[in-house]
């Protein structure tokens, strides 16, 4: 499974099985703010949202970004992971 960065949507992508679950983004300042994690019932279950936002943090670290984790998902994430910690405003 490949993740891709969509820079100009502001979006990390995956594609399972016909499906495509996404993570969405608004980028300002160098603030990366998570605003939504979809990952599609017939491919829940698996991981694969922790694989987009383990590719969409390792983003922001790389290009010494901020975050802001709108996103539910994305709050619980970071708060298990705290090796991004760091990335909090």
């Amino acid at each position: 499974m490949t993740i891709t960065h969509h820079p100009e949507k502001q979006q990390f992508t995956i594609e399972v099985e016909g499906h495509t679950a996404h993570i969405d983004y608004e980028l300002a300042n160098n603030v990366m703010d998570i605003t939504h994690t979809i990952v599609p019932e017939a491919i829940g279950g698996r991981g694969i949202a922790g694989q987009l936002m383990e590719a969409a943090l390792n983003t922001a670290k790389e290009k010494a970004w901020k975050v802001i984790p709108s996103c539910s998902y994305a709050a619980v994430y970071i708060k298990r992971h705290p090796e991004f910690a760091d990335l909090l405003i």
